[in-house]
């Protein structure tokens, strides 16, 4: 197990570019296997989860070569679909949350397809209703085996159907929408979720042949075609990523320049930060971060203390929310952050109250940072990262703290952030792999 050493108080200057993203990846590659055709997909982020995914479609007989450092090209001509029903393949898809996605792609090309539970971030329940009752709703029939954990689904034919989602579930509208672009007829998917992750999937498939309308709401219409082609396509920058380099400049008082951030794709969250206080300035397609020694937190138009809260699309995402919470312990002023969809993202609290912030867990979904600005600087402190953002979350009040900090089980940031050290080092910062 590897672990950061990271000596904190070090300015960062520079230039810093997003790397793709891990969301839109994990769609987008499951996607591959809809076709027989080749799809080029460009900037690839090389992270853990990623390369996983791959790494199961290579097992399951995809062509997968590397095209250049972050492009490459799927081929799923020839799937041995007898290996998904093996031993292998079934311990591998439990320990990746993403391949749950490749369960649409199977069963709109082949009628079939099985994984076993997967796994993730221990953030709380993760239901996938949404996935399965869409499938169900296509005509198909599901199965759970609840002594293997095992989940499975097959249909002679999918059938294109009207279905009201219960919740606006990001990977449960994209594998519905994956099954539905061959099912026979029209499919009609209301309360679907509508992030640029998904719209960039919607886009992808409509290149490949497919007929979706409504990309970009919540009402998606989709008719049924009976093949797709092959397609090229470029992954959007990584919106978390953008927001964790704007938490870290605040908090260590830098200077950086974040290039090429897809502004308009961000939605609220430039405005988000600004609420608390960090200055951004846009240059282009760029986010410029002035160097602050201090950054104050509004307060409501009536006075009353600042509420931020995740949400879906185009709510802020909660995949940010430990950023807000680490970067509020040292502006001035207070913010009540509410994690309205995990009930166990937020406590990682307990090591940055061990740091000397001053926040109080007021539920498993509710904490209040009363935040002391320089009065209170963070002390170094020995830590574990529990999941990929809590895992940020402590490397940047680490990079903050008067002291040096060691994160261990890093693997968790590795899910989700490539070669984060050496970035953050060509930049300014001091942080060691062990």
């Amino acid at each position: 197990m590897s672990s950061f050493i990271i000596e904190g108080g070090h300015w960062l200057r520079g230039e810093i570019i997003p790397q793709g993203a891990k969301n839109e990846a994990l769609q987008i590659i499951a996607a591959t296997l809809l076709t027989k055709e080749e799809v080029i997909i460009e900037n690839i982020p090389d992270i853990v989860d990623v390369k996983n995914l791959i790494a199961l479609l290579i097992d399951l007989g995809v062509n997968v070569r590397k095209l250049g450092t972050d492009t490459y090209s799927f081929v799923a001509e020839d799937i041995n679909l007898e290996f998904a029903y093996s031993k292998e393949f079934l311990e591998k898809t439990s320990t990746l949350r993403g391949s749950v996605l490749i369960l649409g792609p199977l069963l709109a090309r082949f009628g079939r397809a099985v994984i076993a539970k997967p796994g993730g971030d221990k953030i709380g329940r993760r239901r996938l209703d949404t996935h399965f009752e869409g499938f169900i709703k296509l005509g198909a029939d599901f199965e759970f085996n609840q002594e293997k954990d095992l989940f499975s689904i097959h249909a002679e034919r999918l059938r294109g159907t009207y279905m009201l989602l219960d919740e606006a579930s990001v990977t449960g509208t994209a594998n519905i929408v994956m099954a539905s672009v061959m099912a026979e007829g029209t499919t009609t998917i209301y309360n679907a979720a509508c992030e640029p992750y998904l719209q960039q999937l919607c886009k992808m498939l409509v290149r490949m042949g497919a007929k979706i309308e409504g990309i970009g709401s919540n009402l998606l219409t989709i008719h049924g075609v009976d093949s797709l082609n092959g397609t090229s396509h470029r992954m959007l920058p990584d919106m978390i990523e953008v927001g964790s380099f704007i938490g870290m400049a605040a908090m260590t008082h830098s200077e950086i320049t974040i290039k090429d951030t897809a502004i308009r794709e961000l939605g609220i969250i430039p405005n988000q930060f600004r609420r608390l206080g960090i200055k951004i300035e846009e240059k282009g397609d760029d986010l410029y971060i002035p160097s602050q020694e201090i950054y104050e937190i509004e307060s409501f138009m009536d006075g009353s203390i600042m509420t931020i809260a995740d949400a879906p699309w185009p709510g802020l995402t909660p995949d940010l929310l430990s950023v807000f919470l680490v970067v509020a312990t040292q502006a001035r002023g207070s913010v009540l952050i509410h994690q309205k969809m995990f009930e166990s993202r937020l406590f990682f609290v307990d090591k940055l109250i061990d740091m000397g912030a001053q926040i109080i867990l007021c539920d498993p979904h509710r904490a209040t940072v009363i935040g002391l600005a320089e009065s209170n600087k963070l002390r170094a402190t020995n830590m574990v990262s529990p999941d990929i953002r809590a895992g940020i979350a402590m490397l940047i009040a680490a990079m903050s703290a008067n002291g040096v900090s060691r994160i261990d089980n890093i693997n968790q940031i590795d899910r989700g952030y490539q070669n984060i050290e050496e970035r953050l080092n060509s930049i300014g910062a001091n942080i060691q792999r062990i």
